[in-house]
């Protein structure tokens, strides 16, 4: 009897402590949010005061470089480096950016706000505002998907209006190319190009750096399984990686390719996609999506090896390194060259 009360006091030890832990970390973390979104008002107000100012001067073209010129040499060695030239420039760009005040959104920070205001096409910089917002990305992780081009990289498989209806919970994607990307870029594997390496490689590499896949994957995505054993009859057969959409209420089972893809590979996902269909997926989910994951591949042999109806079977190559803009437009361009003609 003793002992069990020992046990229960125990218990309810380790329970006040796990809630205890919970209020401090909860208070720290509203704390730094509440410092980091004063941070961005200030900014906000010290803009709107500089670009004030500087209309009253208008009539002289070199006014504003002038304001910002003077203050900072009287508020930088007073306050720090924060609100030298170029901050306070950008302080005055970012409300030129947003001039209205609730249009300023509390759950970004100043760092955020700074890649944001760099963009200049107004459709590209509300997708990466919200999608920073609607999956609480970092500073990194918003710099890192802007780096990566990942708005540019929806777009070729989607329109932009989708795209951005997707971004503004106005719909929820009901297609893998909405969420699926190609190519997918996979720069923080820490794989180099010019090095050899096997798909065991590959495949180790992306569960070491597991959060970042997933964050590269895009929406909903949960993880599953590493080489889950499918036996059919006496045969044995693995698929790489199982994971599971929760907006597209599926699994979706990716196999890895270090070299081009073949059509024994579509055929070999296209095997382990049934499986799952005929013997994992319940009545109300949607059919499994299979991904071959190459370094290239041909899309005519992509093209006639699957039906012409397909949509669950996707082939997407993947990129060891951040794409430049001309490579990623150029990418761009021949996707729509192959769209117009398929249409032809």
């Amino acid at each position: 009897m003793e002992e069990k009360k020992i046990i229960n006091n125990e218990q309810k030890l380790e329970s006040l402590y796990a809630d205890a832990r919970q209020i401090i970390e909860s208070a720290r973390s509203n704390a730094v949010r509440s410092v980091d979104f004063c941070r961005v008002q200030m900014y906000w107000h010290l803009g709107q005061r500089i670009f004030e100012e500087e209309q009253h001067g208008k009539e002289r073209a070199d006014y504003g470089a002038y304001l910002t010129r003077t203050l900072a040499n009287r508020l930088e060695p007073e306050f720090g480096t924060g609100f030298g030239v170029r901050q306070l420039e950008r302080a005055r760009q970012f409300y030129r950016t947003y001039p209205i005040a609730s249009t300023v959104r509390s759950q970004l920070n100043w760092s955020q706000y700074k890649l944001l205001i760099s963009i200049s096409d107004p459709d590209k910089r509300e997708y990466y505002e919200l999608e920073s917002v609607n999956n609480a990305w970092t500073a990194r992780e918003t710099e890192r998907q802007i780096n990566s081009m990942l708005y540019e990289r929806l777009l070729m498989s989607n329109d932009k209006e989708s795209v951005l209806a997707v971004a503004r919970q106005q719909r929820i994607p009901e297609e893998p190319t909405e969420i699926i990307k190609d190519p997918m870029v996979l720069e923080f594997l820490g794989l180099h190009r010019e090095a050899s390496y096997y798909e065991k490689d590959l495949e180790g590499a992306i569960i070491t750096h597991l959060t970042d896949f997933l964050l590269e994957m895009g929406k909903g995505f949960s993880f599953v399984a590493r080489q889950k054993r499918l036996l059919l009859e006496d045969d044995e057969f693995f698929a790489d990686l199982v994971f599971y959409n929760r907006l597209l209420r599926c699994h979706v089972v990716i196999e890895l390719k270090t070299g081009e893809l073949t059509h024994q590979d579509l055929g070999q996902l296209q095997m382990y996609v049934n499986y799952y269909d005929r013997n994992v997926k319940l009545p109300d989910e949607s059919p499994t999506i299979g991904i071959l994951l190459c370094t290239a591949k041909n899309d005519t042999v992509v093209r006639m090896t699957l039906p012409e109806d397909n949509k669950t079977i996707l082939a997407s190559e993947y990129q060891l390194y951040l794409p430049t803009q001309e490579q990623l437009i150029q990418e761009i361009n021949e996707v729509k060259r192959l769209a117009q003609n398929k249409g032809e």
